[in-house]
């Protein structure tokens, strides 16, 4: 990865009368293309962006926005199901609520997540069409350093620009097994379950990474049998250590059955089913398959050798921490870099190749000032360092873990499950890092990105004013305590 400490005027990458009304061209038109022709086209470029699948990407079209609809779905379910303790009952028996008293219309709930998707992607491209971008359905590829050409659905060349600046922000696409044929109706890839038009009696999913989780997770409190296998010992394999316990807690109660250690070696079809074999030899027989085995960037032909483009072996375009590539001009953002698959991440990346292109000053990006979150149920959330790089002596710091369920608003509303920990500097007691487990923790992580961001302390977090009762109180009181720990 290239020296991004030259982030400056004088750098050389720049483009040369970028003020004089330069042309940008983008390849892509997900959060990385979308969120770059717009920084480009307000600050007076002229933009063009050539997209092939539909604006917004996979982001809006088949992952992000269509996931994150079905989990909201499966939230509400969550909550009505855990709602017994709260005293509430079955008007006509006085049973659990949910427990066969509600079931799911899948097809409705995919058609719901189809026509939110379609919707979104139309307000991005009136969003992009008002602020001046030139909108261009296509497949676009380099024609060498400093040019794009559009090709039509049979591969020939439509339309040519040429290009002050160039930004590449194809994504990627799922990673699928070829002894395991995703076949969109039993064998699923993370874009085509939205096609189910009734809810899985028995869906495998293989693959324990933040999709697979997530699926798992949804799909349980749909009301699916759910098994998961899991080619490592915990599932979300690089996540905070105890997330990942309470993770597997919560799919233990809610009857999700988790393979550890365990591998596909295939999966075929049935008469009526699916059959996933793992490399033991041992065979799970279910109605469904869905293969959530990560992504592969998109970016064969699309003319990077010739043009001078440097590609890891993974397929991803090597950036530095403004965006660019080995080519002067050449920009590449969001999960065709490998930089954090993160929707978030490509938009920011987006954003910093234009502001840098265009002559504009630039933070580049700091990993370590990106917050994630993971969309199961409970939600887990991270920022900053890990419990793991404390242990491992990567960074020197204290780390300080608060229960979710000591918080009144969480025994209010029958929360058990969750925590927040907070890892901060020896002496100074500087944020360095922080883990929140609990529902909406993708909301809750928001003043500890901050306080990463903003090198704030523990004092600093434990003194602002929190709302009681409320989960930010913790989010507080953890940091006292690390101010109480760093006075005795």
């Amino acid at each position: 990865m290239s020296d991004p400490s030259t982030a400056l005027s004088s750098d050389p990458h720049r483009v040369a009368g970028a003020g004089d009304r330069s042309r940008v061209v983008i390849i892509g038109g997900g959060p990385g293309g979308y969120e770059a022709a717009l920084t480009a086209a307000r600050q007076g470029a002229e933009t063009v962006l050539v997209e092939e699948r539909g604006i917004g990407g996979a982001a809006v079209l088949t992952d992000v926005v269509p996931s994150k609809t079905l989990i909201a779905t499966a939230d509400v379910l969550d909550v009505v199901g855990t709602s017994r303790q709260l005293g509430i009952r079955d008007a006509e028996d006085g049973s659990a609520p949910g427990a066969g008293s509600l079931d799911v219309d899948l097809g409705a709930v995919n058609a719901r997540v189809q026509r939110l998707a379609a919707a979104q992607s139309a307000d991005i491209r009136a969003s992009l069409v008002e602020a001046g971008v030139q909108v261009v359905d296509g497949r676009g590829r380099l024609a060498g350093a400093s040019a794009v050409e559009v090709l039509d659905g049979a591969g020939a060349v439509s339309e040519s620009f040429g290009a002050d600046v160039i930004l590449l922000a194809v994504g990627a696409r799922p990673r699928e097994l070829g002894t395991a044929p995703c076949d969109g109706e039993r064998i699923l890839n993370w874009t085509q379950v939205y096609a189910l038009e009734s809810l899985p009696e028995h869906l495998i999913v293989v693959g324990s990474g933040v999709t697979g989780a997530e699926f798992a997770s949804a799909y349980r409190a749909l009301g699916s049998e759910v098994t998961l296998v899991s080619s490592r010992a915990k599932v979300l394999p690089g996540t905070d250590g105890d997330a990942a316990d309470v993770l597997e807690d919560a799919f233990a109660r809610r009857g999700v059955h988790v393979r550890s250690r365990s591998r596909a070696a295939s999966a075929r079809r049935t008469q009526d089913g699916v059959i996933v074999t793992l490399t033991s030899g041992e065979e799970i027989a279910g109605s469904h398959a869905l293969m959530a085995l990560g992504g592969i960037p998109w970016t064969s032909d699309l003319g990077l050798v010739e043009a001078g483009v440097r590609v890891e072996d993974s397929g991803h375009i090597d950036t530095d921490r403004v965006s660019r590539t080995s080519v002067r001009g050449i920009y590449a953002a969001g999960d065709c870099t490998g930089v954090y698959p993160l929707a978030s991440v490509a938009a920011m990346q987006g954003r910093i190749a234009m502001h840098h292109a265009l002559g504009d000053a630039v933070s580049p990006l700091i990993s370590a000032q990106v917050s994630s979150a993971i969309f199961t149920s409970p939600e887990i959330a991270v920022v900053g360092v890990s419990e793991q790089d404390v242990a491992g002596g990567v960074v020197a710091g204290e780390v300080l873990t608060l229960p979710l369920d000591t918080n009144p608003r969480a025994k209010m509303q029958g929360l058990s499950e969750g925590f927040v920990k907070l890892i901060v500097r020896p002496g100074s007691h500087t944020v360095l890092g922080a883990v929140v487990v609990s529902p909406r923790a993708s909301e809750l992580i928001l003043p500890y990105t901050l306080a990463v961001a903003h090198r704030l302390t523990a004092d600093q977090v434990a003194d602002t004013s929190t709302v009681y009762p409320s989960l930010t109180g913790s989010l507080a009181e953890v940091a006292r305590r690390a101010s109480i720990t760093a006075t005795r």
